[in-house]
C-alpha cells in the first residue's frame, strides 16, 4: 500500500465502519425484517459500508501483524463471544444451523478464517491442489455466518492484490455480486440489490494513506465494542418486541 501523506488514516475509516455497522444493526433492531420502506433501505444503504472495511482491514492485518498465529487466535476468541452476543441481538437461536444455513453467527467467524486461508497461502508448505480443497471446505465452514463465505474469501484476494487498489476495488464489487445473487435468488429481492451498495466503500478505501493514525487503541476499541453492542442491541430487541427474531 502506497503511503500518501493526505488523505485518511486506517483509524478514522474503522470510526466510519463502525458508525455505519451500528446504523445497521439497530434498523436491523427497530424494523424488524426486510421491510420495504425507502427510509430504512436508506440506512441499509449506510450499513453497506462496514463489510468491505472490515475485509480490507483483515487484509491489511495479515500482511502488517508480527504474529499472524496470534491474530488468528485472537480472531477466533472474539468470533466464540461475539456468536452469542450476535445471536442474542437478533433473535437467533445459539445452537448453529438449528434455523437453516444463513446468518447464524457473526461475520468474525468468517473472517477469522480468511486469515487462515492466508496463512496457508503464505506457508508454502501445501500444494495448489490442497490448497484449493482446504480454502473450499473453509468457505463451507464459513458459509453460515454474516456476509456468509464472502468474509472469508474477499479478504484473502485483497491480500493478494495488495498494493493494486484498482484490483482490490474489483474483488469488493466481484464478492459482494456474488452475496447478492444468492440473497436475491433465496432470502430478498430487493434486499439482494441493496448488497451492491458496497460499492460506496471503495472511493472511503482510495482514501487510505497507509497510516494507522495517533491513536493506538483502535483494535481493542473494536474488539470490545463489536460484541458489546450487540448485546445492547439484543436487549433494545426484547424491549421493543420481545424475544423474537429480527434480522429476517
Amino acid at each position: 500500500m502506497e503511503t500518501k501523506k493526505t488523505g485518511l488514516n486506517s483509524n478514522q475509516i474503522k470510526l466510519i465502519a463502525i458508525i455505519a455497522m451500528t446504523i445497521d444493526h439497530l434498523v436491523w433492531t427497530i424494523f424488524p425484517g426486510t421491510q420495504h420502506i425507502w427510509y430504512v433501505y436508506a440506512l441499509h444503504i449506510i450499513g453497506r459500508l462496514t463489510a468491505p472495511i472490515m475485509w480490507f482491514f483483515i487484509a491489511e492485518g495479515c500482511y502488517y501483524t508480527h504474529d499472524r498465529k496470534k491474530y488468528i487466535t485472537r480472531l477466533f476468541i472474539l468470533a466464540v463471544i461475539s456468536h452469542f452476543a450476535y445471536d442474542f441481538a437478533f433473535g437467533i437461536p445459539f445452537v448453529p444451523l438449528s434455523t437453516g444455513v444463513f446468518n447464524q453467527t457473526g461475520v468474525i467467524w468468517s473472517l477469522a478464517w480468511a486469515v487462515v486461508i492466508v496463512a496457508i497461502h503464505d506457508s508454502g508448505k501445501v500444494s495448489t491442489p490442497v490448497e484449493i480443497i482446504l480454502t473450499v471446505i473453509i468457505s463451507l465452514i464459513a458459509f453460515p455466518s454474516d456476509w456468509s463465505s464472502i468474509a472469508a474469501m474477499c479478504p484473502f484476494y485483497l491480500y493478494l492484490h495488495r498494493g493494486n487498489f484498482k484490483a482490490q476495488a474489483r474483488d469488493i464489487v466481484l464478492w459482494s455480486a456474488i452475496y447478492a445473487s444468492v440473497y436475491f435468488l433465496f432470502l430478498d429481492k430487493p434486499y439482494g440489490i441493496l448488497q451492491m451498495f458496497t460499492f460506496l466503500t471503495i472511493p472511503i478505501l482510495a482514501k487510505y494513506n497507509g497510516k494507522r493514525g495517533e491513536w493506538k487503541g483502535m483494535k481493542w476499541l473494536f474488539y470490545f465494542y463489536y460484541p458489546v453492542h450487540l448485546f445492547v442491541i439484543g436487549i433494545v430487541r426484547i424491549l421493543l418486541h420481545g424475544n423474537i427474531s429480527t434480522i429476517f
